[in-house]
């Protein structure tokens, strides 16, 4: 797919792997509207950055998304590019924990609903497109999960799990691709809590996100994702063990 002279909505772009791939995209000639809940975040990114608006927006709140389909609709017609990035996560032990009910909730919510109602929300612009692209941004722990973060796992589980039916569902009559991002550990301000300092840069998931798209790559596996993957292939169990005795 062509990456440049796209119009491309990012939620969750004022910071970490939203921001530089804000900024990586509109540095190639492309329009970009970022989304989150922090105004003063959002202001402070869109300074950063050319080509680039903000709108306010909690992807959670159905109100929120309402409006901005809308605005979208209005002031944006030519968009055809969205990435469901904004994100939530808890580090807790299940054996331990007394509030899993209602972490795995925000985390559901946040990581796989919301990007369901907002694809739905805005598929009907999207397919007046000539071409046009919806990408997920999942995790490693979409192929086996970590069992100190077991119900962030299992919402980037899941929207792996959707992300596939609807690649299936629009690859027939319709110009929508449907991409996938699988990074593994980044170094950002949402990952410090689990080592987020040993992790990758976002701009390296930024430029191979770039790189998967122009390649028409659907399942798009950064760094350590992609030889964890070959590894889970040859054996889950072991590799679902490996990965949890790092």
């Amino acid at each position: 797919m062509n990456t440049r002279n796209n119009t491309i909505l990012i939620t969750g772009g004022g910071s970490g792997i939203g921001f530089a791939i804000a900024r990586l995209f509109a540095e190639n000639d492309n329009t970009i509207i970022i989304t989150g809940r922090n105004e003063e975040r959002l202001q402070k990114a869109v300074a950063r950055l050319k080509n680039t608006s903000y709108i306010v927006s909690d992807v959670t709140s159905e109100k929120d998304v309402e409006q901005l389909a809308a605005r979208l609709q209005k002031d944006f017609p030519a968009l055809n590019m969205v990435i469901n990035n904004a994100g939530s996560a808890s580090i807790y032990n299940l054996a331990n924990s007394d509030d899993a009910f209602s972490k795995a909730g925000a985390e559901m919510l946040t990581n796989y609903l919301a990007p369901i109602r907002l694809n739905e929300k805005l598929l009907p612009l999207l397919k007046k497109q000539p071409s046009a692209a919806i990408v997920t941004v999942t995790s490693i722990v979409a192929i086996a999960p970590g069992k100190t973060i077991p119900t962030y796992s299992a919402s980037k589980a899941a929207l792996h799990s959707y992300t596939q039916s609807l690649r299936l569902s629009l690859e027939k009559d319709t110009n929508i691709r449907v991409f996938e991002l699988l990074p593994p550990l980044v170094n950002t301000e949402f990952s410090q809590e689990i080592g987020g300092s040993n992790g990758i840069p976002p701009e390296e998931v930024a430029t191979d996100l770039l790189s998967g798209i122009e390649q028409d790559i659907d399942e798009i596996r950064v760094g350590f994702t992609a030889d964890f993957y070959k590894m889970f292939l040859a054996s889950p169990v072991e590799a679902l063990q490996r990965f949890n005795d790092r």
